[in-house]
């Protein structure tokens, strides 16, 4: 009754065990940032303390969306801002202060998340988010979709770079494209069959399939280049010292004298961020079906403060830019509906503090499938678009869906596809019906692409 009070359940059609499986499922196929985050950041700062950063921030964060939201979206460290953060900025713009350049990307990060609180409270973000218009919104959920969808083709290899072409089919003969494949078959066999559940049995077949040919030696480890054992070595794990040299790690003196140089640095996290959420929510809420009558987010604002408490949390603590993740639309393929979902995700965050092993042995190859199939659910958005209707929100949902796989961005699919839609309309001698909200954002989209031409913080 007390799970039914807070969080609805009856109300949006689910019930606990629903929402725990997908919980489950959408922590699954996040997991790999625990990995991929202490890895990435671990170049410029502590990686024990960058894990336990990671973990405890993406916890409270998703608490935060569960309580005070009730939506089914889990946060952890956004991918492409971590890059940013360790490589553009701490190894390239602040390489100069050494071991201390980490300091200055979380004061930025720290500013960032502080700044999104106040436009939170002002509900700047909320309109944004309900000021796109319906067209748009049905094309970003479906870029996203491919977006996702390329995520886990290339997490199991199943397509990959090539000098030519820029991708190509992978190899069908190693174990990462054979077994994500076959997972992928699993869980289309067992939704058809209304098995429950199917998504997350699919990640963990296709996991124990990878194990078991670890062992035969047709998955062959190879740590060199990245192929590591798929058979944890051990069950618990419990280090938290690194958090001494990452938490509170603060530079204010440099920040304000090089202010400039500071906010372009701040800036690049704001952007994304801002753009990442926005698209992101977007795409989980409509696949959900909690839009309302006029194709709005309900709760916005308070699923937009989740992520920025979240972010202030982890530049505390020692990691950077905590954004809600594309893969919660996994969790919501599983059925998830209600914050119970990322409370059991958020859970899954704090147990992995202890069992870090077994969760980090998990392969990407394995999440692979998942993603694949919620692309395809994510994709079917596209059949809302009114391809016949009026050019420039045809043009605009058009750009949107095709920018983000192509750029690997969701932020910049949303960006071509909001200046495609507002140039269009001025043109079709529409300008009354783009609203205050969208010239606003154009004018930011301007402004950044005017920092990309002239590289003022740059982010991929």
């Amino acid at each position: 009754m007390e799970m039914e009070k807070i969080f609805k359940l009856k109300e949006h059609g689910t019930n606990v065990r629903t929402e725990i499986i997908a919980g489950l499922t959408t922590f699954l196929t996040m997991a790999y940032i625990l990995a991929v985050n202490p890895n990435i950041l671990g170049e410029v700062m502590d990686k024990g303390g960058v894990f336990a950063a990671t973990a405890i921030a993406s916890a409270l964060a998703t608490f935060i969306m569960a309580f005070l939201a009730n939506y089914p979206i889990a946060l952890s460290a956004g991918l492409g801002l971590n890059a940013y953060f360790a490589y553009t900025i701490c190894l390239g713009e602040l390489s100069s202060l050494g071991e201390n350049a980490f300091t200055v990307a979380l004061t930025a990060v720290l500013f960032e998340g502080l700044i999104f609180i106040i436009l939170s409270f002002f509900k700047v973000r909320e309109a944004i988010v309900n000021g796109i218009p319906e067209n748009l919104k049905n094309g970003i959920s479906a870029g996203i979709g491919l977006f996702v969808a390329f995520i886990g083709l290339q997490g199991a290899n199943i397509v990959v770079h090539d000098d030519s072409t820029k991708v190509k089919l992978g190899d069908f003969s190693t174990p990462q494209v054979a077994l994500a494949l076959i997972g992928f078959l699993i869980i289309l066999i067992l939704v058809h069959y209304n098995v429950k559940g199917a998504v997350l049995i699919g990640i963990l077949a296709t996991w124990i399939f990878g194990m078991i040919a670890e062992v035969c030696g047709w998955y062959v480890v190879d740590i060199d280049n990245g192929v590591y054992s798929l058979i944890p070595t051990s069950v618990v794990n419990i280090d938290f010292s690194g958090l001494a040299n990452t938490a509170f790690k603060f530079n204010f003196a440099w920040a304000g004298s090089h202010i400039l140089e500071f906010i372009s640095i701040m800036f690049a996290f704001l952007y994304v961020d801002l753009f990442d959420t926005v698209g992101t929510v977007v795409g989980v809420a409509d696949k959900a079906g909690l839009l309302d009558e006029d194709g709005n987010v309900p709760r916005a604002g308070r699923i937009l403060l989740a992520d920025a408490i979240g972010t202030v949390a982890g530049s505390c603590l020692g990691t950077s830019t905590i954004t809600s993740f594309v893969e919660s639309s996994a969790g919501v393929a599983a059925g998830g509906r209600t914050g119970l979902t990322a409370l059991t995700t958020g859970i899954m965050f704090v147990v992995a503090l202890f069992f870090s092993p077994v969760f980090l042995a998990i392969p990407s190859f394995a999440t692979a499938p998942a993603l694949i199939y919620v692309g395809m659910l994510m994709v079917s958005s596209a059949k809302k678009i009114d391809f016949e209707g009026d050019l420039a929100d045809t043009a605009g949902a058009y750009m949107a869906m095709l920018m983000m796989p192509l750029a690997y961005s969701i932020a910049t699919g949303i960006m071509f596809g909001m200046l495609t839609w507002v140039v269009i309309k001025v043109f079709e001698k529409k300008a009354k019906e783009i609203s205050p909200v969208m010239w606003v954002v154009f004018v930011l989209f301007v402004l950044r692409i005017v920092a990309l031409v002239t590289g003022f913080g740059q982010v991929s």
